[in-house]
């Protein structure tokens, strides 16, 4: 039956509103119809005459080959892999010469090791600077000292800053002795500083972590008194009961501290999925918080942390922080 000439499809088509209620806009295409279209196309082609032949000799097979490199030889670019670029990218500011720092900071700074591990060097005496053994822990020096580590010269490192997507099954440690799978794995090929995780993660814990060498900024990101927001999502083991709810809003102690979640939502129509905004810094503060009311947690994810969220960074994966956010996070834009 042919359709009638003044036939307008416009007029059929649903509002973008009810796209949005009905949810086509999420809907993928179905493979089996984008082949059935493209065969009738390619079916027009040949009764038009205008269907495109394709040279099956083999010498022009060859010369097809000889013109399209291999796969294992397209070079690959690997967005993870800390450039000179990048380098110059995370470069330090330039420091003023007559501003004295302490000498643990200045080797933990160096990638050395840490600042406790920098107390006992001093103590044991294989530290200098400018020639002489300094062995009190209180000693500071200038940037522009000659500090030597069992006589070898000690240089500063550039500050990295990188943001993973942690997974399952991986320990947020510098070193664990029970030889498990941890953070600094993941990121271990990143880079040439040595960088650790701000903050912890549990094992089975998802989500954003940070990981840098900038001491400083570490202590901002972590410590209670600047409370830093940090943005969960819980799944449950039963549903939260609505006296649950209230017990939760109100806060619940731990350690004998009251901790009040800033924001509690459900992002789904059920109750098993929690939306948590905290600022407490507490270990396993989420869990233990469930725990208290009678719930256990049984996936746990952190999608913000200060500000910082893991979007296009897929699980198990990392990225470098842009100049801009590094900025903002060393000027406590971010709450």
């Amino acid at each position: 039956m042919n359709k009638p000439t003044d036939h307008n499809p416009k007029q059929d088509r649903p509002s973008f509103q009810t796209y949005v209620q009905r949810g086509d806009y999420l809907k993928k295409r179905n493979p089996r119809e984008d082949a059935l279209s493209s065969e009738s196309r390619r079916e027009d082609k040949r009764r038009n005459g205008m269907e495109d032949k394709k040279i099956a000799t083999p010498t022009a097979k060859a010369a097809e080959r000889k013109r399209t490199p291999e796969k294992s030889d397209t070079p690959r670019y690997n967005k993870s892999v800390y450039t000179q670029t990048k380098q110059r990218q995370y470069k330090q500011r330039t420091e003023d010469p007559t501003k004295p720092i302490r000498l643990n900071k200045y080797l933990a700074n160096a990638g050395i090791c840490s600042r406790r591990e920098a107390d006992d060097y001093i103590q044991a005496g294989v530290v200098s600077v400018n020639g002489v053994v300094v062995d009190n822990l209180g000693a500071k020096v200038m940037p522009t000292d000659r500090v030597l580590f069992h006589d070898q010269p000690v240089h500063r490192e550039q500050k990295v800053y990188i943001l993973l997507n942690k997974p399952k099954n991986t320990v947020t440690t510098t070193d664990d002795p029970q030889e498990r799978h941890t953070v600094l794995d993941i990121v271990r090929s990143a880079c040439s500083e040595r960088v650790y995780p701000v903050g912890r993660l549990d094992r089975n814990t998802t989500g954003v972590l940070l990981l840098t060498n900038d001491g400083d900024l570490a202590v901002k990101l972590t410590h209670p008194k600047y409370g830093k927001k940090k943005i969960y999502a819980a799944t449950l083991d039963k549903e939260l009961t609505e006296e649950a709810e209230q017990t939760l809003r109100q806060g619940v102690v731990l350690d004998g501290e009251k901790v009040v979640p800033d924001a509690l939502e459900f992002p789904q129509e059920d109750r098993l999925h929690i939306g948590l905004e905290i600022h407490s810094g507490q270990n396993r503060v989420v869990r233990r918080m469930f725990e208290q009311v009678g719930y256990s947690v049984r996936q746990l994810d952190r999608v913000s942390f200060a500000g910082l969220t893991k979007k296009n960074v897929p699980r198990g994966k990392f990225r470098f922080l842009t100049p801009k956010e590094v900025a903002m996070l060393q000027m406590g834009a971010f709450e």
